[in-house]
């Protein structure tokens, strides 16, 4: 299990900070890119909250858990996070992850704000102890679907494989698109090779092959396949869960993986705390930062604001959530209750579809705003 700290060894020990643990996945077969976003954003802001005095005079310490997208790992380094005395626990992009999480959070009577997960069912029943800043699935995927019927897109194909996130997700589409004049039809990639797949789409007469599957594999050689299939040369391939965010899709695919919209939680335009914020990330992250960093930062922000008003007892930071107003890089945040949500819920965070433009691959184009 893979432990770093943002102060040094001696000062972790003596009891002087304020520990907020963290959950993202570093290693494989976690998606280490977003894992390495994500953490960017947390440890930049928790170091500009201790340039700023800290939490009432003590810094504050991130004790960082890699959970490599597995589930049991999640669970025991939120045992060991308790264990530690930290105040709240921060993070996790796996939707899968991010519930174990949850539910053990809920368990143990520990606040655990979620970063970036976006799985509807967080918790198996409604927590006070859990709050969430990503929108939930059924929030973003509509916003997608509703882009796939604006253009003209109503034969969908759902590449997938079993989880429950990528189940959920394609019950959001077809229960979206179905009444719209939609309709999707389930291809398990455990079952087809990516060629196969690709005459179950002309089979079908699909007109869109959404991916819901993971990166690298089996992503990347679906991509291949499809892009290299002369019958298959006007279909739109789709990736709400996000894959092609990230440079490694770019460096794996080149060209083949441009014009593939997916989803991201980011503002038309930021205002000057999110520029702010962006070009720092730019400078620690080496290249444009992902809304994944920028969701890392705002829950930070969000957890120093909580930890300054109202203290470091953790049934006092979870009692605070219904009266969290922050600011965050992409807007003003703040939780509430929303139908079928267990958790407390940022509704919502800014949703865009984008894709990387065919004609320069490098830049990332909104097609559509929700």
């Amino acid at each position: 299990m893979n432990t770093s700290s943002s102060l040094s060894e001696a000062e972790h020990t003596d009891g002087s900070s304020v520990r907020l643990g963290a959950l993202v996945p570093l290693t494989r077969p976690g998606w280490a890119e977003a894992g390495r976003h994500l953490l960017a954003g947390l440890e930049l802001a928790a170091g500009e909250v201790n340039d700023a005095g800290g939490i009432g005079s003590q810094p504050l310490e991130l004790v960082v858990r890699d959970t490599a997208a597995d589930p049991e790992r999640a669970k025991t380094a939120m045992n060991e996070l308790a264990d530690l005395g930290v105040a709240a626990v921060a993070g996790e992009y796996h939707s899968v992850v991010a519930r174990a999480a949850a539910v053990r959070a809920d368990a143990l009577g520990v606040p655990f704000l979620c970063s970036s997960a976006v799985l509807d069912a967080l918790t198996e029943q409604p927590t006070e102890w859990v709050a969430r800043l990503a929108p939930a699935q059924s929030h973003g995927w509509r916003t997608y679907a509703d882009f796939l019927l604006s253009a003209g897109q109503r034969r969908i194909a759902v590449a997938t494989q079993p989880s429950v996130y990528w189940a959920s997700g394609a019950r959001v589409l077809r229960d979206h698109l179905a009444p719209r004049g939609g309709t999707v039809v389930e291809l398990d990639t455990n079952a087809l090779t990516p060629e196969s797949l690709c005459d179950a789409l002309v089979d079908y007469g699909a007109t869109a092959l959404l991916l819901l599957v993971g990166h690298p594999e089996p992503a990347v050689p679906i991509v291949r396949a499809v892009r290299g299939d002369r019958r298959l040369a006007e279909i739109l391939i789709g990736a709400p869960a996000g894959q092609p965010e990230f440079a490694e899709w770019a460096a794996a695919l080149g060209e083949d993986g441009a014009g593939i919209p997916f989803l991201r939680y980011l503002p038309e335009r930021f205002g000057p705390l999110g520029e702010r914020v962006g070009k720092e990330l730019h400078k620690r992250l080496g290249e444009a930062p992902s809304f994944v960093a920028f969701e890392g930062w705002d829950t930070v922000a969000v957890l120093a604001e909580v930890l300054r008003s109202h203290g470091t007892e953790r049934a006092a930071i979870a009692e605070s959530w219904p009266r969290v107003a922050v600011e965050g890089t992409r807007g003003p945040i703040r939780f509430s209750r929303m139908p079928g949500i267990g958790v407390r819920q940022w509704a919502w965070a800014p949703i865009q579809v984008v894709d990387r433009d065919p004609a320069e691959p490098d830049r990332l184009r909104v097609l559509h705003a929700g």
